[in-house]
């Protein structure tokens, strides 16, 4: 599966998985179909963060705009963005720091075509509380195109794929990196928590737990306010490894 999904051609002595290539080019296409939306709408969107339509009672939902924004981001800023970037650098060299925004820039638009989706297709439960995501415009959308068997399986692929990922690299991988890093700080071998990774995955878990068992607004509440400092703190960090070199 894993040779599958990211399958790879050589260009110039280069592996390039197609997996990557096709998300530039629909990233692309999505960047000039609609004008340049990661350009026009930025002053937009900088407004919506900043709460100027919060007052607006009248749209369904069950988080204001900044909230959705810091729970999107507090999947994002962690080993995706401070690991794999050293990596990148480290095999591709510092010219793939540029080839990083220009994929960045280009997947502002991806992302905005993938947000309007789950907001057009996005399903109100019995109990007002509100379910989306890409396996339901998958299968709402494949069905509108008169296509609902493919629609139902691709979304029942993904969701199963997802969790997969999400338990895997997710939670399993990020867990680990941050004990090992959290044992490092506080003594190494002479650490309390030194060959007690149980232990510190336990209390990773009950916190995670008093989390999200409260639903999207519990996980709203806590995002809002962990992520801005995140932020804050990989910025600064960013910064001084610049300044330091």
């Amino acid at each position: 599966m894993v040779n599958f999904v990211f399958y790879s051609v050589s260009i110039n002595g280069t592996d390039l998985p197609l997996i990557v290539a096709w998300l530039i080019l629909g990233a692309t296409f999505f960047t000039f179909y609609f004008r340049f939306i990661n350009i026009r709408g930025f002053s937009h969107a900088i407004k919506i963060v900043l709460g100027k339509f919060d007052n607006d009672q009248r749209g369904p939902g069950e988080v204001s705009h900044f909230q959705a924004l810091t729970t999107a981001i507090s999947g994002t800023v962690g080993v995706g963005n401070v690991v794999h970037v050293a990596v990148a650098i480290s095999i591709g060299g510092p010219g793939a720091t540029f080839w990083l925004i220009v994929a960045g820039f280009l997947g502002m638009a991806s992302k905005f075509v993938e947000c309007t989706l789950g907001v057009k297709y996005r399903q109100t439960n019995p109990d007002g509380s509100i379910s989306g995501g890409p396996m339901f415009y998958i299968d709402k959308g494949f069905s509108e195109l008169n296509m609902p068997r493919i629609g139902k399986t691709m979304a029942w692929y993904y969701a199963i794929c997802i969790m997969l990922g999400s338990l895997g690299a997710g939670c399993m991988f990020q867990a680990n990196q941050a004990y090992v890093q959290f044992v490092n700080v506080s003594g190494g071998d002479a650490s309390v928590f030194a060959d007690q990774g149980w232990l510190f995955g336990l209390m990773l878990a009950i916190l995670t737990a008093v989390v999200i068992i409260g639903g999207i607004k519990s996980i709203a509440r806590v995002t809002s306010k962990l992520v801005p400092f995140m932020a804050l703190l990989y910025v600064t960090t960013a910064l001084i490894v610049i300044g330091a070199n």
